[in-house]
């Protein structure tokens, strides 16, 4: 492991800079397919050290080191966008040793961390072998479906050989892609006066039918499975026999064999209520892919070495676990690799979340030294 005592020196002298670089990002309005802004930022900022980077069509900020030519690339990435549809972005404040703001650690810290991490290679002249990516994507949360890491993928198709996503906390890491379909669902009556027309089918009453009937599912327990309705909307007023409702409805799998399996039982499902008159409308609105065939031996290496790094760090090994992350792309395309991050805290995907920034220091050099060993510094 290459604990460069310079590297380590930097992580410490560069804490102020790093929170600081926290609070401006967090400062700009960021949520998925809306990453315009934080882009331009990050690209800017880089510019500023004399570095040219690639904003591509999905606002994806790339920064090449030594990756023309090079069919055995090393991607590192971390998110830019957040879940808040926010408009203005958010206040970042420090509070009792934490730094508080929507979106403060996922993925905000390490976005900070990463760029920080790619100033000290570049300003020491570090080259990359086998080249690698350092990237800043959009659309890893909700219905942005991951389409930055997609999209990335297929323009560097058949040149990836791993792939790590900076996302979350170091106490655990991501190994097991977690599959998932997301569907719109709307459903149509006649409606009507709930005095005059009373009778008349309920579109909100089916609705409610419909959601109870995916409820009563028994999820297979190949792998570890899920389902959820997470908004329901419809109707015109109390004396009003609803004509339409919408809502959104997710399974999610580890396994593949159970995602299909989900699949197979929600079909059935409307279909049943199709076959009983009730108009019924399905559109997937996301779709992320499982687990594909990646090399048990190329994840124990990298789960392995992850592991060392941040086990000489903090003095325990993290867990390992299933998740939906950016990683789930390369997984499904057989690449190995995983995900964990560069801080500690919690609420995540809330309005109170807080990073402790103690963890910084640490995460940070796990950061830092787990990526230097893709490097050599040729002075």
């Amino acid at each position: 492991m290459k604990l460069v005592e310079s590297a380590l020196k930097y992580v410490e002298e560069s804490q102020n800079e790093l929170i600081q670089l926290i609070k401006d990002l967090c400062a700009i309005p960021s949520f998925s397919h809306h990453e315009q802004k934080k882009a331009e930022f990050i690209k800017d900022w880089f510019n500023e050290l004399g570095a040219a980077v690639i904003v591509d069509e999905k606002y994806n900020v790339i920064l090449e080191m030594d990756a023309e030519g090079k069919d055995q690339l090393t991607v590192f990435m971390a998110h830019t966008d957040t879940v808040f549809p926010d408009e203005t972005g958010f206040e970042c404040v420090e509070q009792d040793g934490w730094l508080c703001a929507p979106g403060v650690g996922d993925d905000t810290a390490n976005v900070a961390e990463l760029m920080l991490i790619a100033k000290y290679l570049l300003q020491h002249h570090y080259t990359s072998p086998n080249g690698c990516l350092i990237v800043f994507n959009s659309c890893e949360e909700g219905l942005g479906n991951l389409e930055g890491s997609r999209y990335l993928m297929e323009k560097y198709a058949g040149r990836v050989h791993e792939f790590y996503s900076f996302d979350g906390g170091y106490k655990a890491l991501v190994t097991k892609a977690v599959g998932s379909t997301r569907y719109e669902v709307i459903i149509r009556t006649e409606g009507g006066h709930s005095y005059g027309a009373f009778g008349n089918r309920n579109a909100i009453a089916y609705a409610s039918s419909m959601i109870r009937t995916l409820y009563d599912y028994q999820v297979p327990k190949r792998g570890r499975s899920t389902y959820n309705v997470g908004v329901i909307e419809g109707g015109t007023s109390v004396n009003t026999i609803a004509q339409e409702v919408k809502f959104l409805f997710e399974y999610r799998s580890d396994d593949r064999d159970d995602l299909n399996e989900m699949k197979q039982f929600f079909d059935a499902v409307v279909d049943s209520y199709r076959l009983m008159g009730i108009e019924v409308d399905v559109q997937v609105i996301g779709e992320r892919p499982c687990m594909g065939e990646v090399s048990e031996e190329h994840m124990n290496d990298v789960v392995s070495f992850v592991s060392e790094v941040i086990e000489q760090f903090t003095g325990k090994k993290p867990v390992e676990r299933s998740g939906s992350t950016d990683c789930n792309i390369c997984f499904s395309l057989g690449i190995a690799g995983c995900c964990f991050g560069g801080y500690e805290g919690t609420g995540a995907h809330t309005k109170e979340e807080k990073v402790d920034i103690s963890s910084l220091n640490v995460g940070m050099k796990i950061v830092m030294s787990f990526m230097l060993e893709f490097f050599e510094n040729i002075f």
